[in-house]
């Protein structure tokens, strides 16, 4: 192993680098500024940035950065016009265990009408009179079938539930438990939940449109772990408000915040949360995680992983 002395240069605070100075004791952090001017002595050869870069961020890559690494999943905020030929790595995956426990935990409280099928007085039926849904036979839909998607695919199969993906390439299931579907609107008018956990790019911009809503199997629960602008939002207010869409579970929206009064917050078949299905035990560690491995590689002078396709996005 090459242990070199290396300077990182980070946008993250210090505070996240514990794990970092144990397993690389030679290599120095120097946290920089997101904005404003860089200190005049910050040099260094990599730079770890938010998911989204930084307002300074042309002025930071001039400063001997040779790889750059984004400290989150979804980089279609990044402006990748800064970069020049770096490298760019994010940490694709780490989120998958958390927010996939959040698909279901949705999927679950819609079937189980939760929180209505709570009581705070006798009911008027004991026993009997609330018919609750389930999991099993039910039909999962997923737009997407990377780290997060097969994660909830590994979660939704032990439910027993029959699961198809839709996926951009035409390469085969990863996942013995999933079917390939590579039409787009008879994987929506299949699922029972429909699961959006693709990338935000110009393909996939406003993916669910009024034709797409169209298409969709009457009732259908959507769950959005992805980014708002894969919805068309006035379209799915239309759905939601006819029956097509019984229920969306919504951890992300445009914009991110969402103003006071916006009709996500009021309408009855929302459930709306602000972007925090990643969070869980030791969630920051794990994002930290893809970027010490390839620390690792860096060092040792080998190939990068979890690249980003700078040409689509993600």
């Amino acid at each position: 192993m090459a242990d070199r002395e290396l300077c990182v240069l980070s946008h993250l605070p210090i505070g996240i680098f514990g794990p970092l100075e144990a397993r690389f004791p030679s290599v120095r952090v120097r946290v920089i500024p997101e904005s404003g001017a860089v200190p005049d002595d910050a040099e260094g050869e990599v730079l770890l940035t938010q998911a989204w870069g930084s307002a300074n961020l042309p002025e930071v890559v001039k400063r001997g950065v040779r790889w750059i690494h984004a400290y989150g999943t979804g980089v279609n905020r990044f402006p990748f016009e800064a970069l020049g030929d770096r490298p760019l790595t994010c940490s694709r995956g780490a989120s998958a265990i958390p927010i996939s426990e959040w698909v279901l935990a949705m999927i679950l409280a819609a079937e189980k009408r939760l929180p209505d099928a709570w009581v705070n007085e006798p009911p008027e039926l004991w026993s009997v009179g609330l018919r609750l849904g389930g999991l099993h036979g039910r039909t999962l839909g997923l737009i997407g079938i990377g780290g997060i998607g097969q994660a909830v695919a590994t979660r939704a199969d032990a439910f027993g539930m029959r699961i198809l993906a839709h996926r951009r390439t035409g390469k085969p299931s990863p996942h013995p438990c999933v079917e390939i579907v590579p039409d787009l609107h008879a994987l929506l008018a299949a699922a029972d939940h429909l699961v959006l956990a693709a990338p935000a790019t110009s393909e996939t911009r406003a993916l669910l449109d009024a034709r797409a809503f169209a298409s969709v199997k009457r009732g259908v629960h959507l769950v959005n772990v992805a980014r708002g602008e894969l919805v068309d939002q006035e379209a799915l207010r239309e759905a939601l408000d006819d029956g097509r869409v019984g229920l969306a579970s919504l951890d992300v929206a445009v914009p991110e915040p969402l103003p006071a009064g916006h009709w996500l917050y009021l309408h009855p078949r929302v459930r709306l949360s602000a972007h925090t299905s990643w969070s869980g035990p030791g969630a920051l560690d794990r994002l930290l995680d893809p970027f010490l491995e390839n620390l690792r590689h860096y060092l040792d002078g080998e190939a990068l992983e979890y690249g980003v396709d700078v040409e689509r996005g993600y």
